[in-house]
């Protein structure tokens, strides 16, 4: 009997998932279920170097999805059985501060929180309950994406806003915890100088933040009360004036939930360029509309990493992780230019794991006295 871990990464149309050998963390299977409500299909890495793709049915949905999953698990194990199956949860709001075995009462404190992660959350619950009635005796572990930057100074979380409003949780947050705290791992066993000094990491892809990083500890980032402030991304916009956001409901007549269509789902490079997020695309494209939305991410991305240095009182080094980040170099290149001015620093590209951070938590929480 061979123990393992399943980690899974759920999202509004696709589920993420990678099994892995409890006693040493080995990676035994990984694959994504993508076009769930669409086209779905399932791709995966199994055992031996083989690689499999299957049509899933019209209908699947993310208890069908984790079916496919589990099936899968079944048909290419070696007696596999599954002590636990962790999940990654955006929003820990300010009780989650670290990986959790999830119970009844923990399920319901987390869907108090879907206000302030609305197109997140729901999904990544949707994933715990499947787990719960697909994995039989195993149990479920959320970790969270909010926990790295719990420990902000208020000066940090706070916005300028009246007591009774900040005492209701309108606070920064922070998220792509799982990932920073990969990095800072990373750093402490690879560059320990880095990892003692300041860096500004940037987890650039479809969802984009910087996390201002001393001692490996997250001192500042660029997202705050939800995973839309900060840089431009993929489709979201990033940091906006609230007052635009007032007039578009007010005198433009649109309503909130178009509005949060527009922010969440057809800004950032989208939005910019009018034809796609994909920064392969862009970066092919000859259309001046392309080029002025990498532009534009450039030079916010940039201004964002100033604002981390002087968080941190200064900087040693800059961190690419995430898909732009490790993949773009014409991207990354364009940022560094516009950060010469603050002298000489390291920087490094670091593939970012925060499946392995999940399984290692899980591991830790299991083996507890």
């Amino acid at each position: 009997m061979i123990d393992t871990l399943l980690v899974l990464n759920t999202g509004s149309s696709s589920l993420k998932f990678q099994v892995f050998r409890e006693e040493n963390l080995e990676v035994l299977l990984r694959g994504k279920i993508t076009g769930i409500g669409t086209d779905p299909r399932l791709r995966a890495d199994l055992p031996g170097g083989k690689k499999t793709e299957t049509a899933l049915p019209d209908d699947t949905d993310h208890d069908a999805a984790l079916r496919a999953v589990v099936d899968l698990m079944s048909a290419h194990s070696e007696n596999w059985h599954t002590l636990a199956v962790v999940h990654r949860v955006v929003h820990g709001g300010q009780e989650f501060t670290e990986p959790v075995v999830v119970t009844p009462d923990v399920m319901r404190r987390l869907e108090a929180l879907i206000p302030l992660a609305p197109l997140h959350q729901p999904h990544n619950l949707a994933g715990i309950a499947a787990s719960a009635k697909l994995a039989g005796d195993a149990q479920d572990i959320a970790c969270f994406d909010t926990a790295f930057h719990a420990g902000h100074d208020d000066l940090i979380s706070s916005f300028a806003l009246p007591s009774d409003l900040r005492g209701k949780g309108i606070r920064r947050y922070g998220f792509h915890g799982l990932s920073y705290e990969w990095i800072s791992g990373v750093l402490a066993e690879k560059h320990p100088d880095l990892h003692r000094g300041r860096v500004v990491v940037g987890h650039l892809g479809n969802g984009a933040s910087l996390c201002a990083m001393k001692g490996g500890v997250s001192i500042d980032t660029t997202m705050s009360m939800t995973a839309l402030d900060g840089l431009p991304m993929g489709t979201r916009s990033g940091s906006i004036d609230p007052g635009a956001v007032i007039y578009m409901l007010h005198d433009l007549g649109l309503g909130a939930e178009n509005i949060q269509e527009t922010l969440y789902e057809q800004s950032g490079l989208k939005g910019l360029s009018g034809m796609t997020s994909d920064v392969e695309q862009l970066l092919a494209s000859n259309d001046e509309n392309a080029a002025f939305a990498l532009d534009y991410f450039a030079l916010k991305a940039a201004q964002f990493a100033a604002v981390m240095a002087v968080s941190m009182g200064g900087i040693d080094g800059i961190i690419f992780t995430g898909g732009i980040g490790e993949h773009a170099a014409p991207v990354r290149q364009a940022i560094l230019d516009r950060l010469r001015f603050l002298g000489d620093f390291k920087v490094l590209v670091i593939p970012t794991n925060e499946e392995r951070v999940m399984a290692t938590h899980a591991k830790r929480i299991l083996r507890k006295p």
